[in-house]
């Protein structure tokens, strides 16, 4: 059986109705739902699971509301692509990993944490992935100053 976003979201959001915060359609065969971030390891394990998508990367940005990560699922034979989005809080930002559920999640949280300062919690190797040398450890180079 066929189904597209929209039925895809819909029960999506059904079933986790009290962790999604915003929904939205971008072109038919993207979406894009915002959800709580306590939920990001049971939302991605049902869209795995349940629906046969798979998770291909994720992005990060920091804006005035704080830390914004754009989780990436497609389903491949249908052409859809699903993105989670999650803030966090800009004071103490952390997530649960998705990467003992998804190894390819593994580097880009090592990345975001490295740029971002992102705390991804139960993640198995948090070490530097790219700045050894190039920046202290203190410091997260894609953080912004907001005024």
């Amino acid at each position: 059986m066929q189904m597209d976003t929209e039925a895809v979201i819909n029960k999506l959001t059904d079933m986790f109705s009290s962790d999604t915060l915003a929904i939205d359609l971008v072109k038919g065969r993207r979406g894009i739902v915002s959800v709580r971030p306590s939920a990001i390891t049971a939302i991605s394990g049902y869209l795995y699971k349940s629906e046969g998508y798979r998770f291909i990367i994720a992005s990060a940005l920091h804006t005035r509301r704080g830390f914004e990560i754009y989780y990436h699922f497609s389903l491949d034979a249908e052409g859809m692509i699903l993105s989670l989005h999650v803030t966090l809080d800009s004071e103490k930002p952390q997530i649960e990993s998705l990467s003992n559920m998804f190894s390819a999640s593994n580097w880009i949280e090592r990345e975001m944490h490295e740029l971002f300062g992102i705390n991804f919690l139960n993640h198995p190797n948090q070490e530097k992935l790219l700045s050894e040398g190039n920046w202290a450890d203190d410091v997260y180079p894609y953080r912004k100053e907001f005024r």
